[in-house]
């Protein structure tokens, strides 16, 4: 029975000894790159070593516009003893100035209400003791001047209708769209004329635009022309006896350019 179980495990250690050894013979493959990986890694490469020259260049276009538009903020200010008269005198002052406005050509909707406001408005002795408390009511209306002759002339019936108030007045342009874009095709054909020069002195070629950046910085703002330079567009406005001067107003684009030079 032991000589059965000896020789057992002699020929199972005889088997796993030749296993091992077989595996220890079998030749190891390296694996070799595939045909996708090899051709990225040389169009890496390739792509490392090429440099693209640019040159970049900013150009900037202006408009100068005599505004066609205004805007005036109006307001009624009026105080009672008791709120609901205070609401009910103010209500009477903001439609009789809307009515006056009416009467002069304004239309309806470009008179708006954009700011109501009622508040208790109190009265105090030398001790700091409150003496008597009244209602302030406060309404303020936004009206369109599509017509800048009249502006002088619509503001003092405001006032004659009842307006106590004037909080400011704002000039702007009708079409702002057009004169938006003028400025930027300007910017971009003034960018397209700086890399032309440059690229003529500094003895290279224009290949093709590698980006474009357009910006907007100063859109319909007042412009002063004491120590700066005129150009652009002026839209002419006719003559009027207008009181409050309406100045100019301009709109400024800056447009960089990166080209691709050889």
């Amino acid at each position: 029975m032991n000589k059965k179980f000896i020789s057992v495990v002699l020929a199972a250690l005889l088997i796993g000894s030749l296993t091992l050894t077989a595996c220890n013979q079998s030749p190891v493959v390296k694996a070799s790159p595939s045909s996708e990986v090899t051709n990225s890694l040389t169009q890496q490469t390739q792509l490392s070593n090429t440099s693209v020259r640019t040159l970049s260049v900013t150009g900037v276009g202006k408009i100068i516009l005599v505004p066609d538009l205004a805007y005036i903020n109006i307001g009624v200010r009026n105080e009672a003893d008791d709120v609901t008269t205070a609401l009910s005198t103010n209500n009477d002052l903001a439609k009789q100035i809307t009515d006056a406005l009416k009467a002069k050509g304004v239309d309806e909707k470009d008179i708006q209400t954009t700011n109501f406001n009622v508040y208790p408005s109190q009265k105090y002795d030398n001790m700091g003791n409150i003496t008597s408390t009244s209602f302030a009511v406060e309404n303020t209306i936004n009206i369109k001047i599509n017509k800048l002759a009249d502006l002088g002339a619509l503001l003092d019936e405001a006032i004659r209708a009842g307006a106590n108030n004037v909080y400011g007045i704002q000039f702007d342009i009708k079409d702002r769209q057009t004169y938006l874009d003028q400025a930027r095709d300007l910017a971009i054909k003034d960018a397209q004329a700086r890399a032309q020069a440059v690229a003529e002195v500094a003895g290279v070629e224009l290949i093709q635009i590698q980006s474009i950046n357009v910006s907007n910085f100063k859109a319909f703002e007042p412009y002063s022309p004491y120590g700066m330079g005129g150009g652009g567009y002026a839209k002419t406005m006719e003559d009027s006896a207008v009181p409050v001067s309406a100045g100019q107003l301009q709109v400024t684009f800056e447009a960089s350019l990166v080209y691709e030079i050889k």
